[in-house]
């Protein structure tokens, strides 16, 4: 089996428990049956922010140490040959594959773990920022393979949905987050998710450290202080 001696450490936040999914109930049903079946697979895209990683890395934390997360976007510089034997696993969750799309050594390393993998009856969960069809793929192989893959699209958080997300991971922290401080930050930071929770660390830390609420005057506070 290949040795695959990278920092892969999954996130602690990244559990279907704490994932949002307003819009995306089938979707996240679907990566749940697939966690605990541990075959077939699927193709899941969107846009940045709408949580294919927190999904890919809940599916292996459920799934146990038979799954392995590959994040391709930290990963192309590395030798393609580190994926050979990885079909020894039950589970393969590869994020941003798109990102090596068009680079042949890779495309070829990934139709072998494909094919080993079906061939096993074992899993195959990719993530992409594009539907199969706008990938970009060179292989032709490859790249009809991965077509057929049940495909979902996840959809983008409205504001509600944002800040109950907000929420929903601040619990999971631990923290209380009140809907209106919610509210505040939406309308005083970006927009989009990955930004959105970046900020809430930030404020846990601020909060721990002073002892207090994530209120909107303190929330205020600690955002005149950064700017």
């Amino acid at each position: 089996m290949s040795q695959l001696a990278l920092p892969l450490k999954l996130a602690d936040h990244a559990i279907f428990e704490s994932f949002h999914a307003a819009g995306n109930e089938t979707t996240v049903a679907a990566l749940e049956r697939l966690a605990v079946a541990r075959g077939g697979g699927a193709w899941i895209w969107g846009a940045g922010g709408t949580g294919k990683t927190h999904l890919l890395q809940a599916v292996c934390a459920s799934a146990g140490d038979s799954a392995m997360y590959l994040p391709l976007g930290e990963l192309r510089g590395a030798d393609p040959a580190l994926v050979d034997g990885l079909e020894e696993r039950a589970l393969i969750c590869i994020d941003d594959v798109d990102r090596v799309a068009g680079d042949r050594s890779w495309e070829q390393a990934l139709f072998r773990l494909y094919n080993a993998l079906a061939e096993r009856g074992r899993a195959l969960l990719v993530a992409s920022t594009a539907s199969p069809r706008e990938s970009g793929f060179l292989l032709a192989d490859l790249d009809s393979r991965l077509k057929q893959l049940p495909v979902f699209r996840l959809s983008v958080l409205d504001d509600a949905d944002r800040a109950d997300a907000l929420r929903l991971r601040a619990r999971h922290r631990g923290l209380d987050l009140p809907r209106e401080t919610a509210s505040y930050l939406l309308k005083r930071s970006r927009r989009d998710m990955k930004s959105l929770y970046a900020l809430l660390d930030t404020l846990d830390s601020a909060a721990l450290s002073q002892q207090r609420r994530l209120t909107v005057p303190f929330v205020r506070g600690v955002l005149e202080a950064g700017s």
